[in-house]
């Protein structure tokens, strides 16, 4: 099957708006729209579009533009209400962003589908008020500086990305640990501060699993040993995803009651933190897109009672890989997703098992759902076995142009393929040089530790 990669471009059209008479509580006496593809796929891309008010107080504004190309059309938007008739596009204000101030700015976007091509508008009106302006390139953001919380912040869910407090699509890469009732050595002081200074990973997930001696065992100290991670995660500005690692049995309903009671508790007690992430079921298995939807419909609402700014991971059929390792496909969670906000979906992968047909259900559902790879693999499914290089780059480069975020199996010395310490590496202090990193280790490090790109403007 032919692989469908996605291709990133970047294009951004700033115009200039120069008003006419008008009137005065409609019109403004300037502007300017910052237009910016910031990804694309085959056949769809999305755009995010920046409206500042250089002049008088607009109170109420409508944003009207034509797209260049007859194929393109809005799917969906955010922060603004959105329609289309025939290549003409309106965008106008709501509740929150309906009136803009002096030097005020309104960031909207959408998600697009294209069959020709996919060039940028060249020309906006704002309240009725049409300008043209030559096309330039749009300002180049400068280096963010500080932690990743420091820089982004509460993140929330806009359109198809994680986004940042500024409105941003940003990715997370980062590290998952193994399970912590088997590994947790590996978890201390000295390897968090590598992951976050030597790695210079976003994010840590903390793999908490409910059965196979986990949680059922003993719930008051397995929480308190997730809560801990989140505090030394925190500590060192990244964020954590707290993984309730259902996986035996699959059906996450079994562990229903067990959920309700873990995430009432660690929601209350993170509910003031930005850097908490909330992963609700692991990798659901043997059982169908319907009952996993219901068991997230029960579960957010026991989140959202106590930390409803959280973003919220949903776990999705066939060991989180949206139905494709059972025979199905995305369209399954696209035309029946969860009734609840700020959620995104999990997928996971092993890069020697799962290749070009898992790469185009992502390439294609990336365009419709909020994706997170909370897990993958460098290796075999079952968690060993040799590195899959070329597939691990395939995968990694595809996350990269889609901006999805990552977790890593495993942060460990576990003795498998997947781990990326060498065996006995977590009784010492060492956890970043070449002599304990495995493989896939030291591919991870090299991929994670480049520089992050989060826009702040």
């Amino acid at each position: 099957m032919k692989r469908l990669l996605a291709l990133l471009a970047t294009a951004a059209s700033t115009v200039g708006l120069t008003v006419l008479a008008g009137p005065p509580a409609q019109a403004a006496a300037g502007c300017t729209v910052q237009y910016t593809i910031t990804s694309q796929w085959e056949g769809g891309f999305q755009a995010g579009v920046k409206i500042t008010n250089l002049g008088d107080p607009v109170s109420g504004w409508k944003l009207d533009f034509t797209m260049p190309d007859a194929g393109q059309k809005v799917v969906q938007g955010w922060n603004a209400t959105w329609s289309q008739s025939g290549s003409k596009v309106t965008a106008g204000g709501v509740d929150w962003n309906r009136t803009l101030s002096t030097g005020a700015s309104a960031d909207l976007g959408f998600v697009g589908s294209f069959t020709g091509s996919n060039p940028a508008p060249t020309s906006f009106a704002l309240n009725g008020v049409t300008c043209t302006g030559s096309v330039t390139d749009p300002p180049t953001d400068p280096p963010a500086t500080g932690t990743p919380t420091a820089v982004n912040g509460q993140l929330h869910v806009c359109g198809v990305h994680l986004c940042n407090q500024y409105d941003r699509p940003v990715q997370l890469r980062g590290m998952s640990t193994h399970g912590i009732q088997w590994f947790g050595s590996c978890y201390n002081d000295a390897s968090l501060d590598a992951l976050a200074k030597d790695w210079k990973a976003d994010l840590l997930r903390v793999a908490m699993y409910v059965q196979e001696d986990g949680y059922e065992t003993d719930p008051a100290g397995f929480t308190g040993r997730v809560n801990s991670l989140v505090d030394m995660a925190e500590a060192r500005g990244m964020y954590a995803v707290i993984d309730f690692h259902t996986l035996t049995p699959g059906d996450p309903n079994y562990n229903l009651d067990r959920a309700k009671t873990f995430f009432s508790s660690v929601a209350a007690r993170n509910a003031q933190k930005k850097n908490v992430i909330y992963e609700i079921a692991n990798e659901p298995n043997g059982v169908s897109w319907a009952a996993v939807k219901s068991y997230a419909e029960q579960v957010i609402p026991v989140i959202r009672a106590a930390d409803p700014d959280a973003v919220v991971i949903v776990g999705t059929r066939g060991w989180s890989s949206l139905g494709v390792s059972d025979g199905a496909n995305e369209s399954e969670v696209v035309n029946n997703p969860v009734n609840a906000t700020n959620i995104m979906y999990a997928f996971h992968f092993y890069a020697a098992s799962h290749k070009d047909t898992y790469r185009a259900a992502v390439s294609r559902a990336a365009s419709q759902l909020p994706l997170f790879v909370s897990e993958f693999g460098t290796v075999s499914a079952t968690g060993g076995g040799a590195v899959d290089r070329s597939s691990s780059i395939a995968w990694l480069d595809l996350l990269d142009r889609l901006k999805i975020g990552y977790a890593n199996w495993t942060y460990s010395d576990a003795d498998e393929g997947s781990a990326a310490f060498k065996p006995g590496t977590c009784a010492g202090t060492d956890y970043s040089s070449s002599g304990v990193l495995t493989e896939s280790g030291a591919l991870l490090k090299s991929r994670i530790s480049t520089a992050d790109s989060f826009p702040t403007s």
